[in-house]
């Protein structure tokens, strides 16, 4: 029988030992491990017991007794409820040492050859960056219509007050609609019954160009008094292009379905980024943070060295952005992403920018990287990485061992499947050298 040194439902008085990789704090009873949301490295403080698992709990701050220095006042009055960000309760400088000694502890915990992680490179100004917003639609306690930000672990809708990481025009323009919705008495979808027409309001905004894409995601395929809807928008933000339907009758926690009808604009926007102008559809994926992913991609082609002589294999790469960056330093680049619409994305952005040295494929990544090698035997000097959370396959981790490029990018949005994955392919590699 477990000896668990805690119980749910009483409180403790403890030191907040590290911060976890989501910024939660971490600390221990007679070395039983209990996880803290909003407290700091550092911090004593009075928690209640939430949850109890075999190996470890969850604790709910009750009271702050010895605070951090790196703790600060919140700036969101929606802070303590929104699951949309969890740090703003602690300085910005430390919140990047904290990703730092995040990513660090996991690189120590999983491999055996140790690496240094360099520091964090943050934003100049980290508010209002975001170029994607996404809010659902539902009804309050009294059963009005309203549009909002879904509570932390919930599907409880919170209505915003100017949200400090979206564009502001992203929330004025939901609230337009929202008011559009009541005024003309149209449905908002129930996920209990299944029933009802607005489910989703998705705004995307190009950051260099200002241009706004404002996608309904509907429940059907008709809006009442639609052409009403789309003047009413397009007269009070002059920025919006492009207003899309997207269809999704599915019972799904999925926001956006696959079929899009165009109600106003050419269904898409565009965005700059470096020396790039990239279209931008409603499937396809593009960094929220684009003034960050910049950074990162110039980082990504100068850590690849990239020469005349390479031909690259850029995996997972979405509307062909870092494939593009890298284009002008190489031979050949090869794109492989799954999504169909961003691969046209993709062909059209090389087309906007006149450039000849790319080949965008769609399909998963697993078995046409797998072609490429095996069949169509082309073996790329550089292998540049942009995988979802769970990383790559062990499929594409093997073929990547096989052909030995000399150089490999792995860009992760998941230190921890990044770890994981990394300490994979040196033990598949230990495995194939013998040792």
């Amino acid at each position: 029988m477990l000896n668990i040194p805690i119980k749910k439902n009483e409180e403790y008085i403890v030191d907040i030992l590290d911060n976890g990789f989501e910024g939660e704090g971490i600390t221990k009873i007679d070395n039983f491990t209990i996880f803290v949301p909003g407290a700091i490295k550092g911090e004593k403080v009075r928690i209640l017991i939430v949850k109890v698992l075999s190996s470890y709990g969850y604790g709910k701050l009750l009271e702050v007794i010895k605070s951090s220095e790196n703790r600060q006042e919140v700036d969101c009055k929606t802070y303590k409820r929104c699951g949309g960000c969890n740090l703003r309760h602690i300085k910005y400088e430390y919140t990047l040492k904290m990703k730092q000694n995040a990513v660090q502890s996991l690189i120590n915990k999983t491999l055996k050859n140790k690496v240094n992680v360099m520091q964090t490179i943050g934003m100049e100004n980290p508010y209002n960056y975001r170029n994607k917003a996404q809010y659902p639609f539902g009804v309050d306690k009294n059963g009005e219509p309203i549009v909002g930000i879904f509570a932390n672990r919930s599907h409880e809708i919170i209505q915003m007050e100017n949200c400090l990481i979206q564009k502001n025009v992203s929330e004025k323009i939901s609230k337009t609609v929202l008011e559009f919705i009541k005024n003309n008495k149209i449905s908002v979808y129930n996920e209990t019954t299944r029933k009802g027409l607005f489910r989703h309001i998705t705004i995307k905004i190009g950051v260099k160009t200002d241009e706004i894409m404002c996608i309904f995601v509907i429940n059907g395929k008709q809006i009442p008094h639609e052409d009403e809807l789309v003047q009413i928008l397009i007269q009070k933000y002059p920025n919006i292009k492009t207003i899309v339907k997207n269809v999704n009758t599915k019972n799904t926690n999925v926001i956006l379905g696959t079929e899009n009808i165009v109600i106003y604009g050419d269904g898409f926007i565009t965005d700059i980024l470096g020396d790039y102008k990239f279209k931008i559809s409603p499937l396809s994926f593009y960094q929220v943070n684009p003034l960050q992913a910049e950074k990162l991609y110039n980082i990504g082609v100068e850590s690849a060295e990239i020469n005349k002589n390479d031909i690259v294999f850029d995996l997972y790469c979405g509307i062909g952005t870092i494939s593009l960056f890298m284009s002008k330093y190489a031979k050949k680049v090869y794109g492989i992403e799954i999504v169909e619409q961003a691969i046209e994305d993709a062909k059209q952005n090389a087309k906007l920018n006149n450039v000849k040295n790319t080949e965008f494929i769609a399909g998963d990544v697993e078995f046409v990287l797998d072609d490429l090698i095996n069949n169509k035997k082309i073996i790329p000097n550089v292998v540049m990485v942009d995988p979802p959370r769970r990383g790559l396959d062990n499929k594409s981790i093997e073929n990547i061992l096989k052909i030995h490029p000399d150089r490999f990018v792995y860009i992760s949005c998941n230190p921890a499947t990044l770890a994981y994955r990394m300490c994979c392919s040196y033990e598949n590699k230990k495995l194939r050298e013998g040792n």
